[in-house]
């Protein structure tokens, strides 16, 4: 019976283990961890997406473009503080990884904007984005939706409040087709 509960654990261990790294993602010496977008109200216009890359190489690379079916476009963007302000950008040049190094894009920081979004995200559901990289290329990559609550925790740690996309001037990065 011991041994049986021995093996059926194991069991269990290995496929949560399977199930963490089908989430993850290799591109060349770029790892992709984790990626998930916030969920969003009926008729939203955007979302946000995150993610972690880590970069085993001994050469920087640049996270420069993303398209996806359900957005207009996809840009790549940065929230800081500016005196008692927080402030959005959109990063044109890309976002550099550096080498050995890591970026970890979240609430109230780097973070990727899906803008002009054709349906609402809900909690639980995947969404499809290719990312592609200066050197690395390009890969396909699920953003698994997460409900705010499930996300409550790393806004209060970057910071609460509420952001407005609308008067933003936007790239040109596109939708794919």
């Amino acid at each position: 019976m011991k041994r049986i509960a021995v093996v059926l654990s194991a069991a269990i261990l290995g496929l949560s283990s399977a199930m963490v790294s089908a989430h993850d993602y290799k591109l060349g010496s770029l790892e992709i961890e984790h990626p998930f977008a916030r969920a969003t109200p009926p008729n939203a216009p955007v979302s946000g997406g995150y993610i972690t890359i880590r970069n085993t190489g001994e050469e920087a690379d640049r996270l420069i473009s993303g398209e996806a079916d359900f957005a207009d476009r996809v840009e790549i963007h940065e929230m800081k503080m500016d005196g008692e302000v927080m402030k959005m950008r959109q990063l044109t040049d890309g976002l550099e990884i550096p080498a050995g190094g890591e970026v970890v894009l979240k609430p109230g920081g780097y973070h990727i904007m899906f803008i002009g979004i054709d349906s609402q995200f809900k909690d639980g559901e995947n969404r499809n984005v290719k990312l592609t990289f200066e050197k690395a290329g390009s890969i396909e990559v699920d953003f698994t939706v997460q409900d705010m609550r499930a996300m409550q925790g790393n806004m209060k740690q970057d910071g609460e409040g509420a952001m407005s996309h609308s008067n933003m001037g936007h790239g040109t990065m596109k939708k794919s087709n």
